[in-house]
């Protein structure tokens, strides 16, 4: 081996000697052997400084003796010393074939969610949508989704487009939106007024309003030929009714009952805004009172006609001049009067000039062209809400525009429903509730509230989509209400925390002594509290007793803690719920069942059922001041001058008697009696001797 190699470098001496004469330094790899130096020697005008890292190091005129130095080397038997490393360009042959190479994706990896849309994943993919969408036809159960907007609600479904396109993915929660964006409008409202050749004739509707005992039911009761003032508790109305009446010549006329009674401010309220006619009921021996005066108020807000019918005209007792100057002063101003109002004099229980009335009802409503539109999606209004134990969730609905039928998918608030069914007020099926026309809907996920207004969308999906957004936008109400709550107490502490940082500076002191922090807990409250569950037949009378509690503003003496309400019948949870708060449970118009009578009394939790209003109002202000602890207060009987005064001897004893002139009330021998003169009190005590002259 080591002949070979030095026989290699003295044939290529020559070679040596060129690098050597163009450079001043060169690199040359030599093998691991002692005795290569002695090959080296041999090669003529050459001079080696040594081997260093496996190289021989060559310079002009050094000495060679360096080169025994390194003893290890590594040989390349090439003949360039410096082999150059071919270029990517120089490496192709002319003749060669070359194919673009495959582009690569940013992300072969994409996140995922549930419920993420359409136009969502072909964000994510970064991918046009009719790209997602022929990515589609090929996937299974994607024939729901027709739009950008349309939602994926199978995970596994998401998974499975986006493998067809191309990619992996990544299953996150859904993204956090951003609150400071503004979000996109997604609410159902109406749609726009309609063209008037497409209107047609509807029935007027008309809401009977007035005093509590002016005889509105009776009124009505007598158009219907029923009875409905009997089935009501205590001979008042507490609920809004409506019904339509068949009159002689064909016609139909829809009626609002309200309820008279003061409690009931918010049923009136809604009665005269969805209305076309209010005929304003005005007994004649009572004349113009609160509530009279009340819905002439809302009937000019609503901007609707009235018709004055003055009642009860065969009593002795009638003064029908009385009432209509009190009218008057009210504003009304009545035909005979000068005026534009129409008046007729009714019997409602005798059934006297009935057909006049609705003789004015039909004239007032060709007046005003009462027309409506019975094409496309419905609108409506929510008239009474309640929890039927055989049909569930229903409520009474005014349809104003479209035309209802089984199926529709409605919205009213933060509720919606798929109609599974319409009734009557006689309980019987309705196919078609065309405008003006009352019905009760079965169907709903949650109650509706009275007043709501009813809307009807074009599917499911879109209904959930409305109510989510209703609800964050209440959320967000709530948000920005206990946001002012916060700065406000956030600006106490400020001040307080000012005023003794101030004072720990006048002091010179430079922190406050450390005192753990008290829990701040609503059962340290030494306040009397009554709490207690209301439960009511309908979401109108729970309203209405719940709007007389906001009128409450003694909590200070006794604290009014209302645990829960709703509409229906008690339930287990009820029961419990007042065991927990120490309570009682207020039923309004609803029946117990005995299974939850038997829980109540074995919780000894007292369960109070009313059928009239103001009745249960009464309980509750004697429940009330119950709880509140008893109070000494002096009750003044009778004032007395003192006249004169002198001594009686009894026996041994002279006794200062005092002569007095009663000149207020009366003196009692038992009572209590404080002398004063001036402001000061000379005695206060009881008689020990009293004389009547």
């Amino acid at each position: 081996m080591l002949s070979s190699i030095t026989s290699w470098l003295l044939h290529r001496s020559s070679y040596v000697k060129h690098l050597i004469k163009m450079c001043d330094s060169y690199t040359w790899p030599v093998p691991s052997c002692r005795m290569f130096t002695i090959a080296l020697q041999t090669v003529k005008q050459s001079h080696f400084v040594g081997i260093s890292s496996g190289l021989i190091l060559v310079r002009r005129n050094m000495p060679c003796f360096l080169c025994n130095i390194y003893q290890t080397a590594y040989f390349h038997s090439s003949d360039f010393c410096f082999k150059k490393r071919k270029t990517g360009e120089e490496k192709k042959h002319k003749n060669s074939i070359h194919f673009s190479p495959k582009a690569k994706r940013k992300d072969d990896v994409i996140k995922i969610w549930k419920n993420m849309t359409v136009a969502q994943l072909a964000e994510v993919t970064h991918r046009d949508i009719d790209d997602v969408f022929e990515a589609m036809i090929y996937v299974e159960n994607c024939n729901q989704l027709d739009s950008p907007d349309s939602e994926i609600d199978d995970i596994g479904l998401t998974h499975n487009i986006a493998r067809k396109l191309g990619y992996r993915c990544q299953i996150v929660a859904p993204p956090v939106a951003d609150h400071h964006k503004e979000k996109p409008y997604k609410d159902a409202v109406r749609r726009p007024p309609p063209d008037p050749s497409q209107l047609v004739k509807r029935p007027p509707v008309v809401t009977i309003m007035g005093h509590i005992d002016h005889g509105k039911t009776t009124l009505l009761d007598s158009l219907r030929h029923t009875s409905v003032v009997k089935e009501e508790f205590g001979g008042i109305t507490q609920h809004i009714g409506a019904f339509s009446v068949k009159l002689p010549s064909g016609e139909s006329i829809t009626f609002l009952d309200t309820p008279g009674h003061a409690a009931f401010f918010a049923m009136r309220a809604r009665g005269a805004h969805v209305t076309d006619i209010v005929v304003l009921v005005v007994a004649a021996d009572d004349g113009v009172m609160e509530q009279t005066v009340e819905s002439i108020r809302f009937a000019r807000e609503a901007e609707v006609p009235i018709i004055v019918a003055i009642n009860k005209m065969d009593k002795p007792a009638a003064d029908i001049d009385r009432v209509k100057q009190g009218l008057l002063a009210q504003g009304i101003q009545l035909e005979e009067m000068g005026g534009d109002v129409q008046s007729v004099c009714v019997s409602a229980l005798q059934g006297t000039n009935l057909n006049l009335l609705t003789d004015a009802l039909l004239t007032q409503a060709e007046l005003a062209n009462i027309v409506g539109d019975p094409k496309g999606h419905v609108e409506g209004v929510v008239l009474e809400s309640s929890l039927d134990p055989g049909r569930g969730k229903l409520s009474t609905a005014l349809i104003q525009r479209g035309t209802l039928r089984k199926g529709a998918v409605l919205v009213a608030g933060t509720a919606w429903a798929k109609v599974r069914g319409m009734f009557d007020e006689w309980g019987n099926h309705v196919l078609a509730a065309p405008p003006s026309t009352p019905v009760q809907v079965i169907g709903w996920r949650e109650l509706p509230a009275a007043g709501d207004e009813i809307l009807e969308v074009e599917s499911e999906k879109r209904a959930r989509e409305v109510i989510h957004w209703r609800e964050e936008q209440l959320k967000a109400a709530k948000q920005q209400e206990d946001l002012i709550v916060i700065q406000k107490k956030l600006e106490e502490h400020l001040q307080v925390y000012k005023s003794e940082l101030q004072q720990r500076r006048q002091e010179g002191r430079s922190r406050s002594h450390s005192k753990p922090r008290t829990k701040e807990s609503m059962d340290d409250d030494p306040r009397p509290k009554m709490s207690f569950v209301l439960k009511g037949d309908v979401d109108g009378s729970v309203e209405a007793i719940l709007d007389i509690l906001e009128t409450y503003h003694s909590h200070d003496a006794c604290r009014l803690d209302l645990i829960h309400y709703g509409v229906g019948t008690v339930t287990e949870s009820d029961v419990e719920l007042a065991k927990a708060f120490n309570g009682i449970i207020y039923c309004f118009n609803v029946n117990i069942s005995k299974q939850v009578q038997v829980l109540a009394q074995e919780k000894k939790i007292k369960v109070k059922e009313f059928k009239v209003i103001y009745q249960l109002i009464d309980d509750i202000k004697e429940s009330i001041n119950a709880q509140l602890p008893l109070v000494d207060k002096e009750d003044i009987l009778g004032e007395a001058n003192v006249l004169e005064e002198f001594l009686v001897t009894e026996g041994k004893k002279k006794i200062p008697i005092a002569g007095c002139r009663c000149v207020k009330g009366v003196l009692k021998k038992d009572a209590k009696y404080r002398v004063m003169r001036r402001e000061e009190v000379i005695h206060e005590g009881i008689l020990l001797y009293c004389v009547n002259n």
